[in-house]
């Protein structure tokens, strides 16, 4: 890795992420009735609650507009889900403002052509290997898991690695769990 990327890492303060092909396989499951599903696994849940644990700000950014996904955002407690947006940037630019960050202080991670434009404006740019090759182009990091698959755990223990805080972060998680009990 080089110097500047690392850089780039260690500044993260926030991970923004599209949904459809990161947090689930890009399926959408339809009944007769029109209702839609889409599978999520818990191992992102355990990388949302290590972000959290981090202090990371989290957001989800989609195109498409689903009550599977505001139902998911929900159990998570991400309460930042900005759904119905091909133009994503112009979520993302509210993000920054919201939460006083700059650009160089995000890592995105999508997956698609509408993620462009994030891609290349967010500080970490993060992709997924099924993405096309345009999209990939674009990124400092491509996971080894597949959307749906632990993509989002995958990237906040990768980042927080870099930032040399994984082991800090789980011992304040297993602490935070310990007191519940």
């Amino acid at each position: 890795m080089h110097e500047q990327e690392l850089t780039r890492i260690k500044a993260v303060k926030a991970i923004f992420t599209d949904v459809d092909g990161v947090l689930t396989d890009g399926s959408i499951y339809l009944g007769a009735d029109g209702h839609e599903m889409k599978r999520f696994t818990v191992e992102d849940g355990v990388g949302v609650a290590l972000a959290r644990q981090a202090g990371f700000y989290m957001a989800l950014i989609s195109g498409r507009e689903s009550q599977a996904t505001l139902t998911r955002a929900r159990q998570l407690k991400i309460d930042e889900v900005y759904q119905g947006y091909l133009n994503k940037l112009e979520p993302f630019e509210l993000l920054l403002k919201k939460f006083g960050l700059l650009p160089e202080e995000v890592a995105y991670i999508g997956d698609g052509f509408v993620d462009m434009p994030v891609l290349e404006r967010c500080g970490v740019p993060v992709s997924v290997p099924h993405a096309p090759p345009r999209v990939k182009d674009l990124a400092i990091y491509i996971t080894t898991t597949t959307g749906g698959r632990g993509v989002f755990s995958e990237v906040v223990q990768w980042i927080l690695t870099h930032q040399g805080r994984l082991e800090e972060v789980f011992a304040a998680m297993r602490t935070d769990i310990y007191k519940a009990d």
